[in-house]
């Protein structure tokens, strides 16, 4: 997007100067000869940067600084006087003034001073839309907590942000821990320095130890450049240790170290590197049952666990269902552009629902709902949730059906491994032939098959697609993340010779 400069100036020749000097690809140039006739453009048009001599008819520099910034703030103003006098400058710095430069201009000197302003202005304005998401997702009314359950977590979680104290945090899949982790560092006072999350179970050990401790440059055939770990970019501020109950044995011993002694090596180094973060640690399985049964050390639980947070099941708070359902149905349709509503006995089938996905279910169910549903209105018929989606036994190793007919075992030897999202439209595909297909899955596959024809029809222009579906671009990307990308693995899946 252009930044629009407004420069201010009654002599010609400094005019054509000023244009000239200031003059990019990337810049709308207005010029305006006096004072009024530069409010007059602002109101117009609010502009980016104003440039203005400081002796001006019907209206000096200073007036005009003041005028503009009744209406806009903060906005970058360069005066520029014809006196190099330290009085000339203070006036001007006192009354508001970005910068100021005097005549003789020199261009070089004018042209720094006005990148400047515009760079500094663009940084703020970021800062500004970064704090409202923020505020907006963390704010004290921005959390969904009904129940005087999560009532109490949020009081507890604003208690030990202000500490500096290990926490860990412990819940089913989906009751939402690594947004009571983020609310943890937002409302402390690391909120300025960086949240790290990582998934544990995401990496083999191996690479784990690189991806949180850091290597150092020819520490393995590939490092070709010395890479900070998670815990060193994670510095005065937070780090989240996501599934951390899924970490072998030996890499439980090498964590230990690094929280007790407050420092990490890096793979291939010889150095310790002092680090200040705090950790967060978080998992879906009982870290004392795994002690107990010997399959987590002691001494690194009790190092985690200074803090323990257990969130309760969605079915265990029945009372944040609801708005947690209008929450995320407010989200989804003003990022879409729609106005939706729930009717009752929607609500009431929310109501009823286990939800064994807890949170993430819910949002998953309510974001199905605003792609599928052509009415202003979700009703129980579009949430489908009366049922339970039947599935046959999973093979352990790839988690398809035990006789899941579609790779034979020569396939299976030469072929490529298959996506997630590949093998789930495979498993709906056997499924469905088998008359067993689950609603949730049947529901998921439609809805792939709806994003592939919506974007087969835009010819990959995913906005495109999204406005031809009726969602914003950010509901389209997050649906397809969600599914693996299951719109191009449907296509994929039916195409001759995939399914045998």
């Amino acid at each position: 997007m252009a930044h629009r400069i407004l420069i201010v100036e009654d002599n010609p020749v400094d005019q054509r100067l000023f244009e000239q000097a200031l003059s990019d690809p990337a810049r709308e140039i207005e010029i305006c000869s006096d004072g009024r006739e530069a409010l007059a453009a602002f109101e117009r048009r609010p502009a980016d940067l104003v440039v203005s001599d400081i002796m001006m008819p019907n209206m000096e520099g200073i007036e005009l600084l003041n005028e503009l910034h009744r209406r806009a703030p903060g906005l970058p103003v360069i005066l520029v006087t014809r006196f190099g006098s330290i009085a000339a400058a203070v006036a001007a710095m006192r009354a508001g003034a970005f910068d100021y430069v005097t005549k003789p201009v020199e261009v070089f000197e004018l042209q720094t001073r006005v990148k400047r302003a515009l760079e500094i202005d663009q940084l703020q304005h970021e800062n500004d839309t970064l704090r409202r998401e923020l505020s907006g997702r963390f704010g004290p009314d921005s959390v969904v907590a009904e129940s005087a359950e999560s009532r109490k977590l949020m009081e507890l979680v604003r208690r030990i942000a202000a500490s500096h104290s290990t926490v860990l945090i412990q819940g089913e899949s989906g009751t939402g821990k690594e947004l009571v982790a983020r609310l943890v560092h937002y409302w402390s006072d690391r909120v300025g320095r960086p949240f790290v999350a990582v998934n544990c179970k995401a990496f083999a050990e191996s690479v784990l130890e690189s991806e949180l401790f850091g290597h150092e440059k020819g520490a393995f055939t590939g490092a070709i450049a010395a890479r900070q770990g998670c815990f060193e970019r994670a510095s005065g501020g937070t780090l989240l240790l996501d599934e951390v109950g899924d970490i072998s044995p030996e890499f439980q011993a090498k964590l230990l170290r690094v929280l007790q002694e407050g420092e990490v090596l890096r793979v291939g180094g010889a150095e310790p590197r002092r680090i200040n973060v705090r950790v967060v640690a978080a998992t879906n399985t009982s870290l004392q049952d795994k002690v107990a049964a010997g399959r987590f050390r002691e001494d690194l639980y009790f190092r985690l666990n200074v803090i323990p947070i257990q969130l309760l099941p969605l079915r265990e708070r029945r009372e944040d269902i609801l708005a947690l359902a209008r929450n995320f149905l407010g989200r989804l349709t003003a990022e879409a552009g729609r106005h939706m509503t729930l009717d009752p006995e929607g609500e009431e089938m929310l109501l009823r629902h286990s939800w064994p996905g807890n949170v993430r279910e819910l949002e998953n169910a309510i974001e199905r709902a605003v792609v599928l549903t052509r009415t202003d209105v979700i009703t129980a018929a579009d949430l489908m949730l009366d049922r339970v989606g039947g599935s046959s036994p999973a093979h352990p190793a790839s988690g398809m059906p035990a006789d899941d007919p579609t790779l034979s075992a020569a396939q299976a030897a030469t072929a490529a491994p298959p996506s997630d999202a590949e093998l789930r439209a495979r498993r709906v595909a056997a499924l469905e032939e088998s008359g067993d297909v689950g609603l949730s899955e049947y529901l998921d596959k439609a809805a792939g098959e709806r994003i592939a024809r919506a974007l087969a029809k835009a010819k990959g222009n995913r906005a495109e697609a999204a406005r031809n579906l009726g969602i914003g671009r950010a509901t389209l990307y997050r649906f397809m993340r969600r599914l693996g990308n299951e719109a191009a693995a449907v296509r994929r899946a039916n195409e001759p010779g995939e399914r045998q």
